[in-house]
């Protein structure tokens, strides 16, 4: 069962264009202006996806001047990334052992 943690994160991940921002920020740490040129959103709307995934914990801020930067957290994708390879772990031994519940 996932947490509530990995359930927020997971509806975070779940938008395309936050999956998107999330892409780009993997590669290197970037402000509000660099997202919208690499996006083509408004910058209001954006803002919102911004603030969806720091709520979820999957990305940090970096006050910069008049700027805020914006910073991927790995380890919460690998947190999140460990708890699927682990059902598919349960899967795979459910399916070599035969698993299956009869139907009333």
């Amino acid at each position: 069962m996932l947490t509530s943690v990995e359930a927020e994160v997971l509806r975070a991940l779940a938008d395309p264009l936050r999956l998107r921002i999330v892409q780009l920020l993997a590669r290197e740490t970037l402000c509000t202006t660099h997202l919208v040129e690499e996006t083509g959103a408004r910058q209001t709307n954006l803002s919102n996806h911004l603030r969806v995934l720091r709520e979820a914990g999957v990305v940090e801020t970096e006050p910069c001047g008049r700027f805020t930067y914006y910073r991927l957290k790995p380890e919460v994708l690998e947190a999140l990334a460990g708890r699927f390879a682990e059902l598919a772990d349960t899967a795979r031994v459910a399916d070599a052992a035969g698993r299956k519940r009869a139907c009333p």
